[in-house]
């Protein structure tokens, strides 16, 4: 039940962030449904795997590379899905910073 919970809240967070940044656009609420699964699956499976093998450039930045890493999974997201669109990498950058941040707030929430 609370992973049904965190979805529903990641996909109106995914709103949110269509809502407070232009350079992000979501359809629909049921897109946005998609879209929060489709990010959370590339965040599960490809996303560790660009971490290990992007280690030495995460730790010459001092961690900074790692959103980078954040921001294209969201702009990956946005490139497989048709009602999730984000206008470039910088705003693939923003979307995903609040989009995190709106993440932490979800998960202190259900905590």
């Amino acid at each position: 039940m609370k992973l049904i919970l965190k979805w529903l809240l990641s996909a109106a967070a995914l709103l949110l962030v269509a809502y407070l940044y232009p350079g992000v656009q979501v359809a629909s609420f049921g897109a946005a449904l998609i879209a929060a699964l489709v990010i959370g699956l590339l965040n599960m499976l490809v996303r560790p795997v660009l971490v290990v093998l992007t280690i030495p450039i995460t730790i010459l930045t001092l961690g900074l590379f790692l959103f980078v890493i954040n921001a294209l999974m969201f702009w990956a997201a946005s490139g497989i899905l048709a009602g999730f669109h984000v206008s470039g990498f910088m705003a693939a950058l923003i979307g995903s910073l609040i989009y995190s941040l709106l993440g932490v707030g979800i998960d202190a929430v259900l905590s």
